[in-house]
């Protein structure tokens, strides 16, 4: 159920559809505060990124639901069940980072944007089995419907500081060409298909980009990890 979910969450643009699944829609949980109230977990900081803080509670919730994605019990291999934390945790401090992004390019998502995603994500699903997922997973509507503000502004981050600033030159578009056309050349008066060429190859030198991206963002901020809290749950 929840690489369903996961797809269906992605916006129109392919690359963002690619970098924020995964643990991301998990972490996108964290930043909507969807964590529960157990007595034995801390809800004390693990990361902070500038004003932006997932807790040790926020962590343990969502690696309850990382853990799902697997076919087996992974607490059983512990080099599986490290490699399954750090991941999230490293997913968890990128997210942060992205939020803390939009705040500098006051980047939002108004009531009609997250409205119209709403309605598209319910046309998915049969009727009432968009409900039961969110029973399934104890997660409230309102907190869903947090996450996915969240997510849509991510999405809008990635657009904007990423996959709207990469140029395509003639040459990309000869290469473009050639290798998914028969005869190997475009017609430049089908304004729609040179649109698509344009959009294909931006998205991918921004997959190829990303990692640059986000590895400048995480030297611009201030970025704290709580290492006792983590050594414990690396542990």
């Amino acid at each position: 159920m929840i690489r369903g979910i996961k797809q269906k969450h992605c916006g129109k643009v392919a690359f963002c559809v690619k970098i924020l699944t995964g643990y991301a829609l998990l972490a996108v949980f964290i930043l909507s505060g969807c964590a529960g109230s157990d007595s034995d977990q801390s809800d004390e900081y693990l990361v902070r990124v500038d004003g932006n803080v997932a807790t040790v509670l926020d962590f343990q919730r969502a690696f309850e639901t990382a853990k799902s994605a697997y076919p087996h019990n992974i607490t059983h291999e512990s080099s599986v069940y490290r490699g399954v934390k750090q991941q999230l945790l490293n997913q968890m401090i990128e997210e942060l980072i992205v939020v803390q992004r939009a705040k500098e390019l006051n980047i939002t998502v108004t009531d009609q944007e997250l409205g119209d995603a709403v309605e598209k994500i319910k046309r998915d699903y049969p009727e009432d089995e968009f409900e039961q997922m969110l029973l399934e997973y104890a997660i409230s509507y309102k907190l869903w419907e947090k996450g996915l503000r969240i997510r849509l502004i991510m999405e809008k981050v990635i657009t904007e500081d990423l996959i709207n600033n990469i140029a395509v030159t003639t040459d990309d578009m000869a290469k473009y060409y050639s290798e998914h056309l028969e005869g190997g050349s475009g017609d430049p008066s089908n304004k729609p298909a040179v649109e698509i060429a344009v959009k294909n190859l931006r998205n991918a030198k921004a997959e190829s980009a990303y990692k640059v991206w986000i590895n400048e963002l995480q030297r611009k901020y201030n970025i704290e990890i709580n290492m006792k809290q983590w050594e414990k749950i690396i542990s």
